[in-house]
């Protein structure tokens, strides 16, 4: 049975039994603590938590997910993976055991002939919690499965929670026997290898206060409403039913596999080595798509940096197995599409976007390959000079977070040098940025508050309604305070609170658009507005300063927006989703939105592009969309289903959030987009679009940046008024400038190279005669000197080469030149080899000289360069030089 199938029969079983089907979350988590999501649970949290009303009270889904705390163990075993899909379903105060466990029973154990999954009672066992008489006797009596074949276990196996204060309980689990030949007999408790996990169903019964561990917490008592949460992995479950042994053999993952064997001459099965290499691109790439699917973009950060590295394991182990500078990760990825396809469409219908972020990618990811790689030899000659055998830990997190070297490439490398890493300050390293990013992430929607205390708001007052569309002042409610994290039942004069009205006409940030400004008056407070979040779905946050007075919760209130702010940032708004239409006009439908910015009177638009997009590509988007505007056509706005949209060709962004009814926001026939902004309500509105520039912010990714209305006026007038005094300057027509600059560019350039030969030339002048006045020190030829300042270090370096140059061949020789070429002083030592004989090496010399300047420098033993911060102390390094080949030579 292929995988799509299992996930159909899992929907209509359920489906017939009055759930109803949710389409897949995105990966990127709408939790703000979580960065992706790594349970199929994740996106029904609020429902449990009584944060959100539910749609029904039974639904059920096929979740993707992603969890990558143990990526380096993908491919070294067959176990673990990055992404996997969840069946599940969810009773919300409905069903509870009685129900679900006899669903599971039949559907697990109902022939295929007859849409269940058809396996022989006789090998399955599930074990419960062992206080769980309940659902042992239900097991037992209800489904009459043997008490021998159920079995019961602690808190660690069978007790679920999610690690917060909250619903929790026992769960039963379900396996599968796969036989003798898997290993011992004797149950799950026995050996978890033969007797395979294929179903966990989660019990929430009760309220959970403190959490210290997975098997320490308090019990508050029994919830009012009993829900049901149940898992079943889509890919183990694919493994039995096909008959084979783990999840890489599976009829979607092992079609990228072998793809990944064609390509790199491999075969599976015939080396261990490239076997972890074969699973470890099969798992990654179908990560790595569906993450791009879902709008993530490869960064430095965040989503980005999951996804940067999954894909740099990918590239990497491609070219361990032989694929050198060979581009397969396309090939790969048109697989993966149409392996995933069947159960997400969008894959299909958005390939071009797909494959030009991942090409990028991968083109990046190759040219950081061979800087890099320069930057590690450095980094072991530096470790051998000092004697060490160990590549620190800074430096090997050096490499992976600035030049993308996965650290397994770091080790192999190392290896190769007779070198080891300090992996445990690189993961230091690497957990500590890990936790940066997740603070970050979380902070802007909840201001480093317990997001808990934002669930509880909204639970008790319900969703705020927003009137920003049509108003800019209302009259309001106030309903809540935050202040330092806790709900507050009044502020005074000074304090920042956050505040919440039962309705508002503030925006909050999201979307690309930045959040509303302005004041909120109660009857005795005046509180400014500076920022507006909305840190769960429904609860509208103010974040502000009480001016005046005192605001107490259940206070009237008059809110008021800064308007002529918003009218600003309106137009940037539609303006950006025309620029949007403009560039997939001229580059494509590839030409996705990656993200965006409404400020006030100007906005920054990044989207997907193999690579630079050329000038006259951008003169074509900006003329056209100021031919839009001068049109003055009609910007609508209007609510309908997300089929009904995706029908009429409204652009989706990827990454963001959709329910059953979306927004639809169209200006005329040329730009139609899925958006919750605030708009114009005429093109002609905008005035003026200048794109100001374009540039790359990542592999496959670039920004444009412009202006709009009187910032884009005041713009090309500033542009005009310097034109004219670079007209009147030069004596040329304004057509005319271009060729008269450049000719003058030309002659400069010209002058600068010819005083560049002469001024080199006269440095490189005092040769014969620095050698001619060379010191003798027992034998050797000493020669310390400081070139004028300014002279390059280039010249400083061809001159201690030429000195170094005139001396017999039987002659051992030392020079050392100093100077300033800006405003830090530069030395460099040259040694011959019969000097070498003598035991002078040039790098040790450099390094007293640094020292002296207060810096530092190395290089091989006949040549080696260094410098400091200290150019008055020059003499002084000098002579520390001449004292350290006197004491070398005794």
């Amino acid at each position: 049975m292929e995988s799509a199938e299992i996930a159909r029969r899992f929907l209509r079983y359920f489906s017939e039994r009055g759930h109803l089907v949710v389409p897949s979350a995105s990966l990127i988590a709408e939790d703000p603590t979580l960065l992706l999501v790594p349970a199929g649970m994740v996106p029904f949290k609020p429902y449990f938590l009584g944060q959100r009303r539910p749609p029904a009270p039974r639904l059920v889904s096929v979740q993707k997910c992603i969890r990558t705390p143990d990526i380096d163990e993908v491919g070294k075993t067959t176990r673990h993976a990055t992404f996997f899909q969840m069946l599940g379903n969810f009773s919300i105060g409905d069903y509870f055991k009685e129900e679900v466990i006899p669903y599971a029973w039949e559907l697990l154990t109902t022939p295929q002939s007859e849409g269940g999954f058809g396996f022989p009672e006789s090998k399955l066992w599930v074990t419960v919690f062992q206080d769980d008489d309940e659902a042992a006797d239900i097991w037992h009596k209800k489904v009459g499965l043997p008490r021998e074949r159920i079995q019961r276990r602690g808190l660690k196996d069978n007790y679920w929670h999610m690690g917060v204060p909250g619903p929790g309980g026992p769960c039963s689990e379900i396996y599968f026997d796969r036989g003798p030949e898997y290993g011992r007999e004797g149950g799950p408790v026995a050996d978890e290898d033969r007797y395979l996990e294929v179903w966990n169903l989660v019990f929430m019964q009760f309220q959970l206060g403190e959490v210290r561990a997975k098997d320490d917490f308090d019990v508050l008592g029994e919830l009012p409403s009993k829900n049901i949460d149940t898992g079943m992995g889509l890919e183990r479950m694919a493994a039995i039913l096909q008959g084979v042994d783990n999840i890489y053999e599976i009829d979607t993952t092992s079609r990228i596999l072998n793809r990944a064997a064609e390509l790199t001459g491999s075969r599976y099965g015939a080396d261990p080595r490239a076997d972890v290499s074969l699973r470890v691109i099969a798992d990654h790439m179908r990560a790595g798509v569906m993450l791009v699917a879902d709008g993530v973009i490869p960064s430095n950060e965040g989503r980005g940096y999951v996804l940067r590295r999954i894909l740099r394991r990918t590239i990497r182990n491609l070219r361990l197995l032989g694929a050198g500078d060979e581009r397969y990760m396309h090939d790969l990825t048109e697989t993966t599409i149409g392996v995933m396809g069947d159960l997400y469409p969008e894959l299909k219908t958005e390939a071009a976007r797909i494959h030009t972020v991942i090409d990028a990618e991968e083109a990046s990811f190759l040219g950081t390959l061979r800087t890099g790689t320069a930057i590690f030899d450095a980094a072991v000659e530096e470790t051998k000079r000092a004697k060490g055998t160990v590549l620190s830990g800074e430096k090997a997190f050096q490499l992976h977070d600035t030049y993308g070297f996965p650290i397994d490439l770091t080790l192999e490398m190392a290896a190769e040098h007779g070198l080891t890493v300090d992996e445990e300050g690189f993961r230091r390293l690497m957990k500590e940025q890990r936790e940066r990013a997740k603070r970050d992430a979380a902070a802007k929607k909840t201001g480093h508050v317990d997001a808990s205390v934002f669930g509880e708001m909204l639970e008790k007052a319900g969703k705020v309604d927003f009137l920003g569309y049509e108003l800019t002042s209302a009259e309001a409610n106030v309903i809540g305070l935050i202040k330092d994290g806790a709900s507050v039942p009044a502020a005074g004069a000074g304090t920042a609170i956050e505040l919440v009205l039962d309705r508002t006409p503030f925006y909050a940030e999201g979307g690309g658009q930045l959040a509303d400004q302005g004041v909120v008056r109660t009857t005795g407070a005046e509180i400014e507005i500076h920022d507006v979040q909305q840190p769960v779905p429904g609860l509208i946050v103010h974040r502000g300063t009480v001016r005046s007075g005192e605001v107490v919760v259940g206070d009237q209130a008059h809110a008021e927006i800064d308007v002529e702010r918003r009218r600003a940032i309106s137009r940037s708004h539609t303006a950006t989703h025309m620029v949007h239409r403009g560039f997939r006009n001229f580059l494509g439908e590839s030409a996705a939105q990656a993200g965006s910015e409404n400020s006030p009177g100007r906005f920054r638009f990044d989207f997907t592009a193999s690579g630079a997009v050329p000038d006259s590509v951008l003169r074509e988007v900006e003329d056209q969309v100021n031919e839009v505007l001068i049109q003055d056509l009609q910007v609508n706005a209007f609510h309908t289903s997300l089929e009904e949209a995706r029908a009429m060709g409204a652009l989706a962004l990827f990454g963001e959030k959709y329910g059953d009814e979306v927004r639809v926001v169209e200006v005329g026939d040329y730009s139609r987009e899925l958006c919750g902004g605030t708009h114009v309500s005429r093109s002609g509105q905008l005035g003026l679009v200048k794109l100001i520039g374009e540039s790359s912010i990542g592999a496959g990714v670039r920004r444009v940046e412009a202006l709009v209305g009187i910032d884009a006026f005041r713009f090309l007038a500033r542009e005009s008024v310097l034109v004219s005094q670079l007209s009147d300057q030069l004596k040329a027509r304004r057509e005319e400038l271009p060729e008269r600059i450049e000719t003058i560019v030309t002659r400069l350039r010209a002058a600068e190279k010819e005083l560049e030969r002469l001024r080199s030339a006269q440095v490189l002048a005092v040769a014969g005669e620095l050698a001619a006045n060379a010191r003798d020190l027992g034998g050797v030829s000493l020669v310390t000197h400081r070139a004028p300042d300014g002279t390059t270090a280039d010249d400083l370096r061809k001159l201690a080469l030429d000195v170094r140059g005139r001396f017999p061949g039987d002659r051992a020789a030392v020079v050392v030149i100093a100077g300033v070429p800006a405003d830090r002083p530069v030395v460099v030592a040259a040694v011959n080899p019969a000097g070498r004989e003598r035991g002078l090496k040039a790098g040790r010399l450099v390094g007293v000289a640094a020292k002296a300047l207060g810096g530092g420098g190395g290089g091989k033993d006949d040549i080696a360069q260094g410098g400091g911060s200290r150019p008055e102390a020059i003499g002084e390094a000098l002579n520390a030089v001449e004292a350290a080949v006197r004491e070398a030579l005794g």
